[in-house]
């Protein structure tokens, strides 16, 4: 099962609006085929060990990170597949949390007389398709707030400057994170003070989300450059513009913001699976605030400004009772910068 949970990594960013699935085939003790589901609309993991194995499936055990599908979708139901090579045992990490599921595969499998257990590898499992999970469960991408900031919170000086706070190598890493979701979100004030790119490591068609009350967006911004107008979204309240080469969406304002769970229900109907908010302030603020973010992960330079930008905004907390607070977190170091990442 850890070789299946290390092949279905294989997947990372590649796969959504699926999950990250991988698949062993043992036989008297050896492994003989192995698979995962290398992006969406291609083979599923247990499809293709079985297409690897042959007729040398019949009487393996299979070892499967996620519970085998049953119904059409892109791909055939992978249940038949696994009756029909003549699979004896099959050994499931988890069970799928879509409704469709849920179970009922096991129960098919066991009426055609494979013997299955299920439960391993919970934890590893539960974090490696913790997007899939939410979107099938809530109807809501999952959430990861990034913030880049100083030792004292702050992302700038008092003038505005944050270019850079952390070190090359903490930013390439955050260029490399990116990779993982399929959409990045940031507001108005970070294009037009940052004028980002907002373009994943390696390259792929990553949404690029902008919330813009006023539609102020630069025609020849750099988030533009390279990307289809499909592929990003601009969120506002003021008429539509034709000037722009993208998706512009009129969205219900919300305490005079863009009513950022109303984008987030937007984005489960286009199959996004998990956001990546960079920025700013105000927009992490204001998804915190409204219990929107799953996950925070903070890059912190080792520099101290006092006066300056704030890392979130916003909240409002007057009692230490009522701060938001993280749980499972997790420290590490860049260099001689810190990650700190936990969940809401």
């Amino acid at each position: 099962m850890n070789r299946a949970y290390e092949l279905a990594l294989k997947g990372w960013g590649k796969v959504s609006p699926n999950p990250m699935v991988g698949a062993v085939l043992v036989k008297s003790g050896k492994v003989i085929a192995e698979g995962w589901h290398p992006f969406c609309g291609g083979p599923h993991a247990e499809a293709m060990a079985i297409a690897k194995a042959g007729a040398k499936a019949k009487g393996a055990d299979l070892y499967l990170t996620l519970e085998p599908c049953l119904h059409f979708g892109r791909t055939p139901p992978c249940v038949q597949a696994i009756i029909q090579a003549g699979i004896k045992r099959v050994f499931i990490g988890q069970l799928d949390p879509n409704p469709r599921m849920n179970g009922k595969s096991i129960k098919l499998l066991r009426q055609a007389g494979v013997s299955v257990e299920v439960g391993f590898l919970k934890k590893e499992l539960t974090l490696l398709n913790e997007a899939f999970s939410k979107y099938m469960t809530a109807a809501m991408p999952f959430v990861t707030a990034k913030i880049a900031q100083t030792l004292d919170g702050k992302i700038a000086t008092l003038t505005g400057e944050s270019q850079w706070i952390t070190s090359t190598e903490t930013r390439t890493q955050s260029h490399e994170m990116r990779f993982g979701f399929d959409a990045i979100l940031v507001g108005i004030n970070t294009v037009l003070k940052d004028n980002p790119y907002l373009n994943a490591m390696p390259a792929k068609p990553t949404k690029k989300i902008i919330l813009d009350t006023r539609l102020r967006t630069p025609s020849k911004a750099n988030l533009f450059r390279g990307t289809k107008p499909e592929n990003i979204y601009i969120f506002t309240a003021a008429k539509s513009s034709h000037r722009l080469k993208a998706q512009v969406i009129q969205a219900p304002l919300k305490e005079g913001r863009i009513d950022l769970t109303w984008v987030l229900r937007y984005l489960a109907q286009q199959e996004i699976t998990n956001v990546l908010i960079e920025g700013g302030a105000a927009v992490v603020g204001n998804a915190l605030k409204n219990g929107l973010v799953d996950k925070v992960t903070i890059y912190m330079a080792p520099k101290i400004l006092g006066d300056g930008l704030e890392a979130v905004r916003g909240l409002r907390v007057k009692k230490l009772s009522d701060a938001l607070a993280l749980k499972d977190v997790v420290v590490g170091r860049i260099g001689e910068d810190i990650l700190i990442e936990g969940y809401r």
